[in-house]
């Protein structure tokens, strides 16, 4: 019930009003069944801009972290985004992975729409990293279609870091549905989840036009992190 009373009522008027979202390929979305929506990850406003133009109900699985954070922020946080649907997934340990399949898999089992981030984070600096092999883990488990989506203009309103977004157009775009039948029953095959994934993050890449690294973005930012940590012990 929250959830649509955010959609309709309270946030998604609004959101469309302040940003006025170009919406592209809007057809491609099907009207019922089971599909997941998978696509770049700019900025926290994704969360919201994506599910306030879709005509259907769409489930993030969310990092656990929006659920656990201290204080009354925290709880405010927790509470919307449970509210609004989204799936809490731990993303530490070995069996993080495992975790995100079952959540996602039993989405698409009650025949709705799963929204996926293949990067696993939100992109640091506006380019589109390596994608994670868990969305052709899902797509092949549960037989169902991919819908490549880019967020355009995003980066640019709502950087890492920067709590409140510019009021600025932003474009949504939708590429035609991507099946992988051929692949039945290999989703268990390392090298069949990794063309899978490659072929997905490609349509992405096309629909963005951003620049692509092929590597993941949790390693870059590691690494950059730690670049900044020496150079800070260095001018001490």
């Amino acid at each position: 019930m929250f959830y649509h009373l955010l959609k309709h009522v309270l946030l998604g008027p609004l959101l469309r009003l302040l940003f006025r979202p170009r919406i592209e390929g809007l057809e491609n979305i099907p009207a019922d069944g089971a599909a997941i929506v998978a696509g770049n990850h700019l900025s926290f406003s994704d969360h919201f801009l994506m599910p306030a133009i879709l005509k259907r109900r769409i489930t993030f699985l969310a990092k656990a972290e929006y659920f656990t954070g201290p204080g009354v922020k925290g709880r405010l946080t927790a509470f919307f985004f449970r509210s609004a649907g989204q799936i809490p997934v731990d993303r530490s340990g070995k069996n993080a992975g495992q975790a995100a399949l079952r959540e996602g898999l039993g989405v698409l089992a009650k025949d709705e729409l799963l929204g996926i981030y293949p990067e696993g984070t939100r992109s640091h600096d506006g380019r589109l990293y390596k994608g994670k092999v868990g969305v052709a883990a899902m797509a092949l488990g549960a037989g169902v279609p991919v819908i490549p989506c880019a967020m355009v203009g995003t980066f640019e309103i709502q950087p890492p870091g920067k709590k409140l977004p510019k009021i600025r157009r932003v474009t949504i775009r939708f590429g035609e549905p991507m099946e992988f039948s051929r692949y039945a029953g290999m989703e268990g095959e390392r090298a069949v989840l990794r063309a899978v994934t490659d072929e997905i993050m490609y349509a992405i890449l096309g629909l963005s036009g951003q620049e692509y690294v092929d590597r993941y973005a949790a390693e870059v930012k590691a690494e950059e992190e730690e670049q900044r940590k020496k150079a800070r012990r260095t001018t001490r």
